[in-house]
């Protein structure tokens, strides 16, 4: 859950949808809630917080490109720019990435490998080792999630002190690989984290402990839905087109794999793992089997269009000139795209229920979820006449030519002042 730096009115909106997942979430295990209606609201209140808690990008993104909070100190800056060499400082600005062109074409290829390759697995290998090796990275990735999640939440509720004793251990550690697979040379491995992390991680550790032996289903969608607000937070497509290029590819990948194979379906339910969202059609358990009847929705139908959602919220922000510093996730702004979008999804997300109860088949959702988002949006910029600003609109780091060029402007200004030195 994503915190806020500021004294601003809290945004409704955002405290509700945060309220609504808890609360869909206890209802669920103690009265029969219809399962479309449970999916529905689950699924959008989901989206309305991970979006909007994906607003402190924004600061990150600020912070990568050399801008700094107006109340850092001025004398520190003015003591930089008399020095006339910020090279340390811009060694130190956070690395921030976002998806490529390349990489959103070559993600269908990608993901059509690794689901066939499940697809296989369970095919010609037990079933219940091929689960068992998905689990333990599951439960070691579901721990990052919750602890990141619920640190916060910690902090909030916890004494002062749990925010504001900090832990910090770093170690390099040279590697043997070139750049290109292994990453700079040594590996900066290190945590630093507070004494609410620390506890968030404990009682996440128990969680996954205890997720790992009974695979209930309660606590896989805590997972879930975890994976989906860390998810769509802290990951940028970059630019528009890029989405787009992404939506597009993964809207053919969804229908091939769904319409034209059984590999989709067969990894969707053979898989017991936190993947997906599961809906109880009844609390009554089968008799023969003991079992809940349930419905499900895969995360990457939640967590994909959400990347696009929360891209277009942060250019609503930019249009609207909202700060970068500090971030404030309850900051009110019009969001005409991002509403628009968001409309887009529901009902998108409707039409895939109606198709499948009614010709009472598995659907690809991405097969009308895309097709609404991208739609809504390009709506959207079409009767404000800012389709230009759109496809303009980029996240992504300073290109290598201009980086080039800041380099060399640099290495100018040094030498102009080693000259003065002499």
């Amino acid at each position: 859950m994503a915190s806020t730096t500021t004294s601003t009115p809290r945004n409704p909106l955002l405290t509700l949808s945060y309220l609504t997942i808890i609360s869909l979430w206890i209802g669920a295990q103690i009265v029969p809630i219809p399962y479309v209606v449970n999916l529905m609201v689950l699924v959008t209140a989901i989206l309305y917080a991970a979006c909007h808690g994906s607003l402190a990008l924004r600061e990150e993104q600020a912070l990568a490109r050399g801008e700094k909070p107006p109340k850092e100190d001025k004398k520190e800056r003015d003591k930089d720019a008399d020095d006339g060499d910020n090279e340390e400082d811009e060694d130190e600005r956070p690395q921030y990435e976002t998806l490529k062109a390349q990489d959103a074409m070559q993600f269908p290829l990608l993901g059509s490998a690794s689901l066939f390759g499940l697809y296989l697995a369970f095919k010609y290998f037990d079933k219940d080792t091929v689960n068992l090796i998905i689990s333990v990275y599951f439960c070691l990735v579901g721990c990052a999630a919750l602890t990141t999640t619920f640190g916060p939440l910690v902090e909030t509720v916890g004494p002062k002190s749990w925010g504001s004793t900090w832990f910090s251990k770093h170690v390099s550690v040279p590697h043997p690989f070139p750049e290109s697979i292994g990453g700079p040379n040594p590996w900066d491995l290190g945590i630093d984290c507070n004494i609410a992390d620390i506890l968030a991680f404990l009682g996440s550790v128990g969680f996954v402990a205890v997720y790992f032996q009974t695979k209930h289903w309660t606590m896989n969608n805590v997972l879930g839905i975890a994976f989906c607000l860390q998810g769509i937070e802290r990951f940028s497509l970059g630019t528009y087109k890029i989405g787009a290029i992404l939506l597009v590819g993964l809207f053919f990948y969804d229908i091939f794999w769904v319409f034209g194979t059984d590999v989709m379906v067969t990894v969707a339910k053979s898989l017991d793992g936190p993947i997906k969202i599961l809906f109880p059609r009844t609390l009554t358990p089968d008799p023969t089997t003991n079992k809940l009847e349930m419905s499900l929705l895969g995360l990457g139908d939640i967590v994909i269009p959400g990347f696009f959602l929360a891209l277009l919220l942060r250019f609503d922000a930019h249009i609207a000139n909202v700060p970068y510093f500090p971030t404030n996730v309850h900051a009110s702004f019009p969001k005409p795209y991002f509403h628009s979008a968001m409309v887009g999804y529901v009902i998108g997300l409707a039409t895939t229920l109606f198709v499948m109860i009614w010709f009472e088949a598995a659907q690809p959702a991405l097969l009308y979820l895309v097709p609404a988002c991208l739609g809504s949006s390009l709506l959207c910029a079409t009767v404000r006449g800012e389709l230009k600003e759109l496809f303009a609109y980029s996240e992504e780091e300073e290109e290598e030519g201009k980086e080039g060029e800041k380099d060399e402007a640099k290495t100018e200004q040094k030498d102009s002042k080693d000259k003065k030195d002499d």
